[in-house]
């Protein structure tokens, strides 16, 4: 009986030591897979310090950057509104500039023939001993100076009472100027004038752009006052003959034009050769001429164009538009990766602790 148990016992721990020796090899392997985990998850550890280790570094140098380009951003910003802003207020300046100081435009119109202009004297004392019309500057020597000779000039006496003085009777005695330009049409006058009183003798005279305006006016006394009002006198001397170039200039404003007569004139001595006693009574010779077939045409042209500097205003305020726009994304996108960042710190500190 104990015989057979002890066999059984002994066949019993073979069987536990067969067990022992089939499970052997699994443990093994068991062991293995485990150290390499462990390896693996050492391996992870230091690669997730290593990237830790790196990670700030990174991000770091990428705040710096865009830090640096939202500061470049910004300043881009400013400096296109400072420019945008400057070109507006120069065109504005440059309109208001244009606006109040036109630029004057002088053109020439070729005409064949003048209105015949009216040619106002003065002659106080003197008397008018003749007036003809001559053609191309080809004047005839004198005859008889001194004495009345026949005439063939168109011509009026107007009296008034004068624009400037109170109550002084003016005297007036209009011609009708010369018209015919192309052919050299003029006129020649000679005056004579005796015992003057006067320091300086001269008789004055001026001239208005139409001789009809005054013939068909029906109160000629009333247009030489403002023919005398707006246009400017020129006298002539004795002893002389003064030799009048007429030139028409016509003038256009904002509001109203103006017609003005400008004159060149040559003055040549007369030599008196009449006896002594017909010498006491002074001469005066004037002729009157047109200088050129030209009309001069001055006007006043505003440069000023409300359209363009309306277009570039509105350039301006569509840059002013769009740079405020991107100055307020620019601000968005400021905020948000501050945000971004802060929840980032955050995080690390969390993971840290």
């Amino acid at each position: 009986m104990l015989g057979k148990e002890g066999s059984y016992q002994e066949f019993d721990d073979d069987d536990d030591d067969d067990d022992q020796d089939t499970q052997r090899p699994d443990f093994y392997e068991d062991d293995a897979t485990d150290e390499q985990e462990a390896e693996e998850l050492d391996g992870s550890v230091s690669q997730e310090e290593e990237y830790r280790g790196s990670s700030p570094s990174m991000k770091f140098s990428k705040t710096c950057l865009k830090n640096f380009f939202t500061v470049v951003l910004i300043f881009i910003y400013l400096l296109l509104t400072a420019v945008a802003a400057f070109l507006a207020y120069q065109t504005i300046s440059d309109f208001m500039e244009k606006f109040n100081n036109p630029v004057m435009s002088v053109t020439y119109k070729e005409v064949e023939t003048f209105d015949p202009p009216g040619i106002a004297l003065y002659p106080g004392k003197a008397q008018l001993l003749s007036c003809r019309h001559h053609f191309h500057d080809d004047i005839p020597p004198l005859v008889d100076p001194g004495k009345h000779q026949k005439g063939d000039c168109i011509m009026e006496e107007v009296t008034y009472l004068g624009p400037f003085t109170n109550q002084t009777e003016k005297k007036a005695v209009v011609v009708r100027g010369p018209s015919d330009v192309r052919n050299k049409e003029l006129i020649f006058m000679q005056f004579s004038r005796n015992e003057t009183e006067e320091d300086f003798s001269a008789i004055s005279y001026m001239l208005f752009s139409r001789f009809s305006d005054l013939s068909h006016s029906a109160d000629p006394s009333e247009f030489m006052r403002d023919c005398e009002r707006n246009y400017s006198m020129w006298t002539f001397s004795g002893g002389f003959r003064t030799w009048v170039k007429m030139s028409l200039v016509k003038s256009s404003g904002k509001r109203s034009e103006a017609v003005e007569f400008r004159q060149e004139s040559a003055v040549v001595k007369f030599n008196d050769k009449r006896p002594e006693p017909e010498k006491s009574n002074e001469l005066f010779f004037a002729v009157f001429e047109w200088r050129d077939p030209f009309i001069q045409e001055i006007r006043l042209i505003v440069t000023a164009n409300a359209w363009s500097a309306a277009a570039i205003l509105c350039g301006v305020f569509m840059a002013l538009f769009k740079a405020a726009n991107f100055a307020k994304l620019t601000i968005q996108w400021i905020i948000r990766m501050r945000k971004r960042h802060q929840r980032n710190k955050a995080r690390e500190l969390n993971n840290i602790n």
